[in-house]
């Protein structure tokens, strides 16, 4: 084999069309469950500025970026922008997994491969939904949070697995209730539809998050609950902001215990 898991991996990265990204991945998820890639080598993975993004985009900070209004054409198409550039990020997201973190559990590669087509998936979705409201991706700015948080964590997986599943992506499964009621307040049956089929996958993708970082402290003899505290602690500034979808947290792997420290009883 002369391409390997994580070749593949890196030209999903640096592809920076929409479509690309999307026919990259496709193919790249094929011939992995093929098992047309190896995954064993050797040597490490080299450092990554910023992955492929389309030229188009304009990233500004957070507190820059358009008001999201459902009730309004405009208000709306900010807000599955918004989305989908979320989704767009947690492609790359995905890939960094697979390309950064050599010498995992082959069971590693396939969740993360996994979640990579399901993003994929989840960008298409919303893209097309956005384009039936006479806009596409890179028409509204977007910010580069996700992507941050995953340079601050390339040293280390069990930081990674904390940070970003149990933690930004976690944030989507406490929001999409929310999201969702006011898109049907605002007549949007079908995108609130879409936000269904997302919150479904992105249970299991915080539960992979869940499932190797509980992994890895078990590799390092670590207690994962005073870790989870320790990290976001030391790189979230404390406990997030609820309100937190608890049921949701539940099947992503959250104990009863953390879920108290996070409603700040515990």
């Amino acid at each position: 084999m002369s391409e390997t898991l994580f070749t593949a991996a890196k030209a999903c990265l640096d592809a920076c069309e929409a479509d690309e990204k999307v026919s990259c991945t496709k193919a790249a998820v094929e011939a992995w469950r093929a098992g047309e890639l190896a995954w064993t080598e050797e040597c490490a993975a080299k450092p990554i500025g910023e992955p492929g993004r389309p030229p188009g985009l304009k990233l500004v900070r957070p507190r820059d970026l358009p008001k999201r209004r459902p009730t309004t054409p405009e208000g709306r198409a900010v807000l599955y922008h918004a989305l989908t550039h979320i989704e767009f990020n947690a492609i790359n997201l995905a890939w960094d997994a697979a390309y950064r973190f050599r010498g995992m559990p082959q069971p590693f590669y396939d969740d993360w491969v996994r979640v990579a087509d399901e993003e994929a998936y989840h960008f298409t979705l919303l893209r097309d939904h956005l384009r039936g409201l006479g806009y596409d991706y890179g028409d509204f700015p977007g910010h580069n949070g996700l992507w941050e948080m995953a340079r601050k964590t390339a040293h280390d997986p069990l930081i990674r697995m904390a940070l970003v599943p149990r933690c930004l992506e976690a944030r989507g499964l406490d929001v999409t209730p929310g999201i969702k009621a006011r898109l049907l307040e605002a007549g949007d049956a079908d995108g609130a539809a879409l936000l269904d089929i997302i919150l479904r996958d992105e249970i299991g993708h915080v539960a992979i998050g869940d499932r190797w970082f509980r992994f890895l402290c078990t590799d390092r003899d670590l207690e994962p609950e005073t870790t989870y505290r320790a990290l976001t602690d030391e790189y979230m500034k404390g406990p997030l902001r609820g309100p937190f979808h608890q049921e949701a947290r539940r099947q992503a792997g959250f104990s009863e215990a953390e879920l108290a420290y996070l409603e700040g009883v515990g």
